[in-house]
């Protein structure tokens, strides 16, 4: 049995599938001041009949990064950067504690200048003394060669609560974007570790000792120990709940778009040839290009519960959300509100909700069905506007997929997916405004957690070799060892795929070497004066994201 967890912005939906079938299933309130308790409700909604000692796996979906950083509820960052010449650190610049330091490495890892033992000594006191716990240090080439890295990082020992090395966090060559990774992953290191303190004490004491791991935003998971040292891997992980709940409900062969209609936002991905769209280089964070590997969403403040408001004439949804519909017992009308009086709908409290509608509509002197109508069409064009801009945007550039490098082509959708809780009010709506096939699954209102339940774990490493050097090193690993002059491309591969599947094999995930993927192969000769001197050899390899175990229709 798997369970699946997704915290969203309106509800927290939990299942438990067994044999690719959900056998129970809760929805709760989400507590945004207590994402804790809507988990626990969740849990607890969903073990009523099951026994929490058949459990494998729980895999859970937060929003509890994302929030902190976009409600800058972030810690105090002490950010140290070395970059050597040729570059000016100063123009990445994130947080107002950053700090330049000497010393630099080249793009083959060789010191080209030692830091500056008594300035970093200096400058470690100095920030220690200025109160600050969490760190990011972070070298141009450290994915070379990370002593300086390391060095910074033994200098801030004695202060330090945690500190976030760049070539950990990612074996790309992009200085600029390696900051701010390092940077935002102190900065919510510490939340998202009483988060995880608290999470692993409640299952416990449901009494699930089954591994817990969290979803992250490349549509993968991770192992809770893993995210606790990465954290900054669980933004967006809701969206990517959304993508994995349809490659677990529909068999998608083709250019597709996919929505997913919440309670406050409806997230928009792109499908190509069957495979979900990423962001190759990374997503952006708090405007700041990152390292995080994504799946290619967009997220939009149009969802169920956004209030109606009228402003210069015009009716208005979103994108706040203030309560619920007034069919649940709120306060204000909403987007469901207006679909139940078109009797597109049909929730909770009909009259109620209907009653709201005709009272916003008296206080601007108009007709309800005509503001009813109004939102609606405020709605749906939003989102049609959104999923045609994302598609411009995929398509005015080279489209990664989790599969493949898919150059030149012209991604051109003819189906939508729909999930959520609203997603059958708008099936027909959709259909007409996007002028494409729509499909909503049996299971819409709970796809995200079936998707959380069913996605397997992903990681990804990068191995560089220089065997004039005679030098390897794994990145993100940490592992800097010496090969020799024969080491070749097709060892390095070998190499790459079984450390892959022994780093994961030591965290107790199992993952057949069928399901690694070779992403880069590139070995390039050094040529001295009197002939080749060595090869530079790079390999990048991953566990492709997808489903653990194909879901099962009823």
């Amino acid at each position: 049995m798997r369970i699946g967890i997704d915290v969203g912005g309106t509800h927290t939906d939990a299942v438990v599938v067994d044999g690719g079938r959900v056998v129970a299933s809760a929805k709760v309130v989400t507590d945004h001041h207590n994402l804790l308790s809507s988990v626990q409700s969740a849990l607890q909604g969903v073990l009523k009949d099951i026994d929490p000692k058949a459990v494998s796996r729980l895999n859970l979906s937060t929003t509890l990064s994302t929030n902190a950083i976009v409600e800058g509820r972030t810690e105090d960052v002490g950010v140290l950067v070395s970059a050597g010449p040729g570059i000016d650190p100063d123009d990445y610049q994130v947080g107002p504690y950053y700090y330049t330091v000497s010393g630099s490495i080249d793009h083959r890892g060789e010191e080209i200048a030692p830091p500056d033992v008594q300035e970093v000594d200096s400058l470690a006191r100095n920030c220690c003394e200025t109160g600050l716990k969490v760190y990011a240090v972070v070298g141009k080439f450290s994915t070379r060669n990370p002593a300086h890295e390391i060095m910074l990082t033994q200098g801030l020992m004695a202060c330090a609560d945690f500190v976030s090395q760049g070539h950990r966090l990612s074996g790309q060559l992009n200085f600029p974007r390696r900051i701010a990774t390092a940077y935002y992953n102190s900065a919510v290191w510490r939340i998202y570790n009483k988060f995880a303190d608290a999470i692993e004490e409640s299952v416990r004491e449901y009494g699930i000792y089954a591994p817990v791991h969290i979803l992250k935003a490349d549509g993968g998971t991770m192992p809770l120990a893993t995210s606790r040292e990465h954290p900054v891997e669980s933004i967006l992980s809701g969206p990517a709940a959304s993508v994995m709940g349809i490659i677990a409900l529909c068999d998608i062969q083709q250019d597709s778009i996919i929505l997913d209609i919440g309670g406050t936002t409806t997230d928009i991905a792109i499908f190509a040839s069957g495979s979900p769209v990423i962001e190759n280089d990374g997503i952006e964070v708090g405007s700041y290009p990152t390292l995080v590997r994504a799946l290619r969403t967009r997220s939009i403040g149009i969802g169920g519960d956004s209030r109606l408001h009228v402003q210069a004439g015009a009716v208005r949804v979103g994108p706040e959300r203030v309560g619920p519909c007034m069919a649940a017992g709120g306060k204000q009308p909403t987007l469901i509100d207006a679909l139940i009086y078109k009797g597109l709908a049909e929730f909770g409290d009909v009259e109620t909700s209907k009653a709201g509608i005709r009272n916003l509509a008296s206080l601007w002197d108009m007709f309800p069905d005509a503001l009813a109508d109004a939102a609606i069409d405020a709605a749906v064009n939003s989102i049609a506007s959104a999923v045609e801009g994302l598609l411009d945007e995929v398509n005015s550039r080279p489209v990664y997929t989790i599969m493949e490098l898919i150059e030149g082509a012209k991604l051109e959708p003819s189906r939508v997916y729909v999930m959520g809780g609203p997603a059958k009010a708008f099936s027909g709506l959709l259909t007409k405004a996007l002028q494409r096939r729509v499909e909503v699954p049996e299971e819409h209102a709970i796809a995200n957690a079936i998707g959380a339940a069913l996605t397997r774990t992903t990681f990804e490493l990068e191995l560089f070799a220089d065997t004039e050097k005679g030098v390897r090193f794994i990145p993100t690993l940490g592992i800097r060892d010496v090969v020799q002059r024969g080491y070749v491309l097709e060892h390095a591969q070998k190499d790459a795929v079984s450390l892959l599947l022994e780093h994961l094999g030591e965290q107790g995930v199992a993952v057949h070497e069928r399901d690694v993927d070779i992403l880069e192969a590139n070995s390039f000769n050094m040529v001295g004066d009197y002939g080749t001197v060595g090869r530079n050899i790079r390999v990048k390899c991953q566990v492709r994201p997808g489903v653990a175990e194909a879901f099962r229709h009823d």
